[in-house]
């Protein structure tokens, strides 16, 4: 619930209009912009850790697999290889459940509201975490172990994928024009912290048990290795719970619910610009707050009207927007210039992880190029070479790449960066496909290391980032949801068939399929508009205001 507490110093240019006040329903407050889009407030970092967290659980997750397949091999096969089929099972489980997610949290949080769903998905995936290790491998046969855990990796991946369009949403909607694009690629670079936390963690347990697993050969003591690695992840996630529970509704998101009318003369459409510069929902108007913390919408019935008239005409007004949203949604995408857009975010989404996971979730194949792989010495040599190889990949292009897209997304565009991140990363993989066979050790890890600074500084950010930014409010999550959902299934396909794949016809042309991806990746990004200092919200009050005066009518 928002409380009102000092009225703007200004005089109202209209005074028949209601007081404005200042409001602590947002994160933010306003600020000078003067400020570097980089350099982050107090309120934002606060955004940043508590939207942060599904992103740095997603990679902590996706990376942390791998090692825990190895420590399985151990533990239940005697050091032997898992089946195959389980194994790719294993590995793409939380890319499956992050497909439903995506769908069903980004059309919830745009049909409920964001306030009524967000915490949801990590209380999920808290439950499915603490199900994975609970796996009874001592009580189980093998395969059932891997069943097991396979399961609860797809409820993991549920909540896992609902972060995703619940996130972005959040943060956009709160989000400052002149610095979303940064925000929100601070969020999403959470997940090369993932990925090198995950590898760190791996080296330490390791190394608490080396005394255990070396000195006296209790190699199945890594059934504690995996466990712990796997249970890391509930800190932070426990860490924010109680913070996404209780934020409150973004005002941004409530003035796009207020009801199904479009935007009635070129007066509102400025208002939408004015807010747009600053932080959604730093001002509001004074309205009557229910007991029950639910918010109204200004009275415009006179002062007679009774808090509990304006509360029923909330409700009913609230139930109109949900009756008609989907009907809403297949119009807006039913237009050819919004459907390309969202034709757009899908199908790099996808070129992407095709590529993109099939290089991360396989890194045994990099590993091994780079004497890595854990393929001599005892079980926890082996094991903690991986993990000190991990360290390296992640170290050297992974992490970086995030944060030259954050110091440069709002200079250089969304587009740009999309397209010249998909043209290199096509360049170097093609490099490492022709070359694979001949080029030296060090070679190799120049050549990977720019594969995934390119990855990172490039399309694996701005695709998160183009449908939080280019469609409405209204809209949003529903859309990220579905560009997401299309990018996991393209994960899923180098996840099951990478393997396969590689044995029929050879890792470099594999690698050149991931040539094709990107190069395609680039082509479609064209069909993209470029979102800097672009306001979806007013596009689309403008795209309404148009549609309406070429039909002579108001909706009623």
């Amino acid at each position: 619930m928002s409380t009102p507490v000092s009225p703007e110093h200004s005089a109202p240019a209209h005074p028949d209009r209601p007081t404005t006040y200042k409001s602590n329903l947002e994160e933010y407050e306003r600020e000078g912009d003067v400020r570097l889009p980089f350099l982050l407030s107090y309120r934002e970092l606060k955004l940043l850790g508590i939207a942060g967290v599904g992103f740095f659980l997603d990679a902590y997750d996706l990376f942390i697999i791998n090692p825990v397949a190895t420590m399985l091999q151990y533990r239940l096969y005697g050091g032997h290889s898992l089946p195959a089929g389980l194994e790719g099972f294993i590995k793409a489980g939380a890319n499956i459940g992050s497909v439903i997610g995506q769908f069903a949290f980004g059309y919830s949080a745009d049909y409920f509201g964001r306030k009524a769903v967000y915490g949801k998905e990590l209380m999920l995936i808290i439950f499915a975490t603490i199900g994975s290790i609970c796996d009874p491998t001592g009580a189980l046969s093998p395969t059932g172990s891997l069943i097991w855990l396979a399961v609860w990796r797809i409820v993991l991946g549920i909540g896992i994928g609902g972060d995703y369009p619940m996130s972005a949403s959040v943060a956009t909607d709160r989000a400052n024009l002149r610095r979303r694009g940064t925000l929100l690629s601070y969020i999403f670079a959470n997940q090369g912290w993932g990925s090198f936390v995950g590898s760190l963690a791996t080296i330490i347990v390791l190394l608490c048990y080396k005394h255990t697993m070396e000195t006296d050969g209790k190699t199945s003591k890594v059934d504690g290795v995996w466990r712990i690695l796997v249970g890391l992840s509930l800190i932070p996630a426990f860490g924010t719970l109680y913070q996404r529970l209780t934020l409150p509704e973004a005002t941004r998101y409530v003035e796009s619910r207020k009801g199904n009318l479009p935007v009635p003369d070129e007066e509102s459409v400025d208002e939408l610009k004015k807010k747009s510069n600053a932080d959604p929902g730093v001002t509001e108007k004074v309205q009557p707050v229910p007991s029950d913390g639910s918010r109204t919408p200004p009275s415009d019935h006179g002062s007679g009207a009774t808090e509990e008239t304006v509360g029923k005409r909330d409700a009913s007004q609230l139930a109109a927007a949900k009756k008609h949203h989907w009907r809403e949604f297949a119009h807006y995408f039913s237009e050819w210039r919004h459907l390309k857009i969202l034709i757009g975010t899908c199908a790099c989404w996808f070129l992407l992880d095709v590529a993109f996971y099939g290089i991360n979730l396989n890194q045994n194949v990099v590993l091994q190029q780079i004497g890595f792989d854990g393929s001599s010495g005892s079980p926890w040599t082996r094991l903690f070479k991986i993990g000190v190889g991990n360290l390296i990949i992640t170290a050297l292009g992974f992490v970086p790449g995030y944060y030259f897209t954050i110091l440069t997304i709002e200079k250089l565009g969304r587009k740009w960066i999309q397209i010249q991140g998909f043209l290199l990363t096509a360049l170097f993989l093609g490099i490492l496909a022709g070359m694979f066979h001949t080029l030296s050790t060090a070679s190799f890890v120049v050549c990977f290391a720019f594969l995934q600074f390119f990855f990172n500084f490039g399309a694996n950010t701005t695709t998160y980032c183009y449908p939080a930014e280019v469609f409405p409010t209204r809209f949003r999550a529903s859309a990220h949801g579905m560009s997401a959902a299309s990018g996991k299934a393209g994960a899923i396909i180098s996840a099951l068939a990478f393997n396969s794949l590689t044995n029929k016809i050879g890792t470099p042309a594999v690698l050149w399929i991931f040539f094709g991806c990107s190069i395609a990746g680039a082509a479609f990004t064209l069909l993209l508009p470029e979102v800097r200092d672009r306001d979806p919200d007013i596009v689309y009050a403008e795209e309404q205001r148009e549609y309406e005066r070429m039909h002579g009518r108001h909706h009623q």
